[in-house]
């Protein structure tokens, strides 16, 4: 009976995580799962047990009571009244579960720590491959996010590079505005450069065309003994200054 009851308490002790790792999967859409609401289960060890199935709370539930000894006294004792009133009878069956209970101990002495390792190797497996998915997923999604900050990267160095180009069209367009001032002040210049020689030429021949009418009339105006009065003067005062 009790054989019954302890390998019940050891499988449901091993089903448990299963059945949360189960239950936690469930959380997951689309690689996806809400950590605050739905925390990831984390495989659990079996509890401590003591003569290889009766759980350590047992102990400790009489420790506080009847001391170290108590949980073994009250075991033999509980036996010995049950052997003694013959409210178990030790029958054919009773020598057949014994003979089992040393079998099933002996196996699970010698073989029992092999079969955990290979089991919690075969879980660890199964866990890996699950985490695999999972991780592989997450490795995707980071990877999109790095490509999407990467585009908005990309993005933002081409708007650099419009405001740039705008800058440019810019420096073109007062450049052009320059050239053309520069052309119009030339040309501008040259006309009233032209206007102020023409001026200036049409001052010099009303000059010319000036004097030569006064000198002309002032000749027209001496008379023949007038110019030999003039240079008899002009004679005398050379022999003046001659002396």
């Amino acid at each position: 009976m009790f054989s019954r009851l302890a390998l019940r308490s050891v499988a449901a002790r091993q089903s448990t995580p299963t059945a949360l790792v189960a239950r936690g999967s469930a959380t997951e859409v689309g690689g996806l799962r809400d950590e605050k609401n739905f925390p990831r289960p984390v495989r659990g060890e079996p509890g401590k047990v003591r003569l290889g199935f009766i759980p350590e709370e047992w102990f400790q539930f009489f420790h506080a009571k009847t001391g170290v000894t108590g949980p073994y006294t009250f075991g033999v004792g509980l036996a010995t009244y049950l052997f003694s009133k013959e409210i178990y009878v030790m029958e054919h069956e009773y020598y057949t579960g014994l003979s089992i209970f040393v079998m099933i101990y002996y196996a699970s002495t010698k073989f029992g720590p092999k079969l955990a390792e290979f089991l919690d190797k075969e879980v660890d497996n199964v866990e890996s491959s699950w985490n695999a998915g999972r991780l592989s997923t997450i490795k995707s999604l980071e990877d999109a996010i790095a490509g999407e900050k990467e585009a908005q990267w990309r993005a933002q160095g081409q708007e650099l590079l419009i405001e740039a180009k705008k800058e440019n069209v810019l420096l073109q367009l007062e450049a052009a505005y320059r050239e053309r001032a520069l052309t119009a002040y030339q040309e501008v210049k040259r006309r009233l450069d032209f206007q102020l020689e023409k001026t200036l030429l049409e001052r010099r021949i009303a000059q010319k065309n000036m004097v030569d009418w006064i000198v002309a009339n002032v000749t027209k105006a001496i008379t023949p003994d007038q110019e030999k009065q003039a240079m008899d003067r002009c004679i005398a005062d050379l022999a003046a200054l001659a002396k």
